[in-house]
């Protein structure tokens, strides 16, 4: 059985029981980018880290302008997928849709991710790991703690778009499905998350994960389980072609590594190694000579994805292709991602500096959980009994995330992790000096 374009397409949005006529200029997934464009989480991560935490070069990559990056190169593999296919797409869709969808998921790809970035996914799940036998998860089931245990920014993402930004558990930003599907890399539960601990939706967003399911026509995989999104492994591609262009770039501007030491791979990536530029044997600066490389990379990466997308298009399209388009495509592509890899994992993040901020990053994140999840545990059992004034005043500080005593207590430590989690770096460590005393 194969998806169909038809459903894969729908113009339905989530938390929307109509579909409105188009407005003049925009279609209905060019709306969703201008959603999610607007969005106070789009905007807050400006200030969340990429790479390289709190760094005080400008020119260091921040989630914000990486999203932007990977949203142009997704919209370029999206038109080219569907200038290649648009037999196969319904009367009304133009390879110009196709671009867009892919687009607006690049853009909200990273929008669930907490502060100082995976340092902070891995602060989050470890502090959970450290109280599983404690009182504060006690009462929870078992899934309900592993999604807490396997803190997710993909899973955090999808609740973010489809829950909290802009309509509060009203259908958040009410995008259109195919956009939502084309964001789920991951399309199922924390209990199929394997080592690496990759997921796209809580128990909380079971439900929304299956409607999407159904209404796409994905091929289910299982309970609370399905097949991506044909379009998900381009945005995939987009953010890998980003990753491993921009962290060789990051890492040359805060002096980790030369030019001298990543112009092979970037060769490597261009699919010519024999390339060569007048630029190259002058003074010019480091990053004048990557950007001369950069353009001629990134578009044969593109075309070596668009390639491999072509050539496994009947495995995408029955939900059972397995692979990543970059390693899939060109060897030249391959070898490159693999040999940027490496020098990153050797060279990049054991850097001492980045180090320091990460071990800051675990201590900052588990004030603010300590603080913010014994209160929401205090709040869950006071039993008629008044709060203790600084769980009251932490209670307070979450505003609109604040839970009623009444709701569940899994329920409530989400609330705590929408707050926590949507924070910037900035604001995060300051809340945790305020609260841990030390400012």
């Amino acid at each position: 059985m194969e998806m169909q374009w038809q459903r894969l397409l729908t113009t339905k949005r989530y938390g929307h029981a109509e579909i409105t006529d188009e407005e003049i200029g925009r279609s209905h997934f060019h709306k969703d980018q201008d959603r999610i464009i607007f969005s106070s989480a789009f905007r807050r991560l400006g200030r969340k880290t990429q790479v390289h935490p709190m760094s005080l070069n400008d020119h260091i990559h921040t989630r914000l302008t990486h999203s932007i990056e990977v949203g142009s190169l997704g919209r370029s593999l999206g038109i080219r997928v569907g200038e290649l296919i648009q037999e196969q797409l319904p009367e009304w869709a133009s390879a110009y849709d196709i671009g867009m969808i892919v687009q607006s998921a690049c853009l909200a790809h990273d929008i669930g991710n907490p502060p100082f970035g995976h340092a902070g996914e891995y602060a989050i799940r470890d502090w959970f790991k450290r109280h599983e036998q404690s009182g504060f998860l006690a009462e929870l089931s078992e899934p309900e703690r592993l999604d807490l245990m396997t803190f997710e920014g993909n899973a955090q993402g999808f609740r973010v778009v489809t829950r909290i930004e802009n309509h509060l558990f009203d259908g958040g930003l009410r995008l259109t499905y195919p956009t939502l599907g084309a964001l789920l890399k991951y399309p199922w539960s924390a209990e199929f998350s394997g080592q690496k601990g990759k997921f796209s939706a809580y128990q909380t967003e079971l439900e929304i994960l299956n409607k999407l399911g159904r209404e796409l026509g994905l091929v289910k995989k299982g309970e609370n389980q399905w097949s991506r999104h044909p379009l998900a492994y381009l945005m995939e591609a987009a953010d890998d072609i980003c990753y491993a262009i921009v962290d060789l770039e990051d890492a040359i501007e805060l002096n980790i590594l030369s030019f001298d030491e990543i112009k092979p791979i970037l060769l490597l990536l261009c699919g010519d190694t024999a390339f060569d530029d007048d630029i190259f044997s002058t003074q010019a600066s480091a990053r004048r000579k990557i950007s001369a490389l950069r353009g001629k990379a990134m578009e044969f990466m593109v075309c070596s994805a668009v390639n491999a997308y072509m050539e496994n298009q009947h495995l995408i399209m029955s939900g059972e292709y397995q692979g990543e388009l970059l390693s899939d495509g060109d060897p030249a592509v391959r070898d490159g991602l693999y040999a940027a890899k490496k020098l990153a994992r050797e060279r990049v993040f054991p850097d001492t500096r980045k180090a320091e901020l990460e071990v800051g990053a675990y201590s900052t994140l588990g004030v603010l959980l300590e603080a913010f999840c014994h209160a929401v545990y205090e709040n869950y059992h006071q039993e008629g009994n008044a709060l203790s004034y600084r769980s009251e005043r932490i209670i307070s500080l979450m505003g609109i995330h604040a839970p009623r005593p009444e709701l569940p207590l899994y329920k409530a430590y989400m609330r705590a992790l929408d707050f926590i989690s949507g924070m910037t770096d900035n604001y995060a460590t300051y809340l945790a000096r305020q609260i841990g005393g030390l400012s």
